[in-house]
């Protein structure tokens, strides 16, 4: 394991986490979804997260607010994406300590759950599961274990059955 501090994302860090997406993504869309979302009224500053070794940027972390849309009722949650670490620093747990910094931090700052695309194999060692479990669905067809979602405090998905919203912001 390498030294890294995991802080909050400063306007000043911006170039260097856009480099970071780019080495660590096959196409700009992560990037440019990034600097999108900050834009945005769903960013919520203090859940852009860097992962700082010697100094340098080599990772990085967002969460923004989406929502959970039932037939009754709309619901706050957070979205998780991305997540990067530049390619030369990858597997060194970097990913892991940005993953867990965030999810502490979204928990103090009162959220109560977090959604998430992604691979299956990966993010259920931190706690997340098929948002399934909870009758939540995706907007858009994908393998149900690829869907996830984790509750932050209990009963923090419970009751909160219908499918993911995200903002038009996500789309390209």
């Amino acid at each position: 394991m390498i030294s890294i501090n995991i802080r909050e994302e400063k306007a000043s860090d911006y170039e260097a986490v856009k480099k970071v997406l780019l080495d660590a993504f096959e196409t700009s869309e992560e990037a440019e979804l990034v600097e999108r979302i900050r834009s945005s009224k769903f960013y919520v500053p203090e859940l852009s997260l860097v992962a700082v070794h010697k100094k340098k940027i080599v990772g990085h972390i967002l969460f923004s607010e989406i929502e959970i849309q039932s037939n009754k009722t709309t619901y706050k949650t957070l979205a998780l994406a991305p997540v990067s670490v530049a390619q030369k620093f990858q597997r060194n747990g970097i990913g892991a300590k940005l993953i867990m910094s965030g999810l502490e931090k979204a928990t103090d700052l009162g959220f109560d759950s977090v959604i998430l695309l992604g691979h299956a194999d990966y993010y259920p060692r931190f706690g997340f599961e098929p948002t399934s479990t909870w009758e939540i669905s995706p907007p858009f067809d994908v393998p149900v274990e690829n869907f996830m979602g984790i509750e932050l405090v209990p009963k923090g998905l419970h009751k909160k059955s219908g499918t993911v919203k995200y903002p038009t912001i996500w789309q390209l």
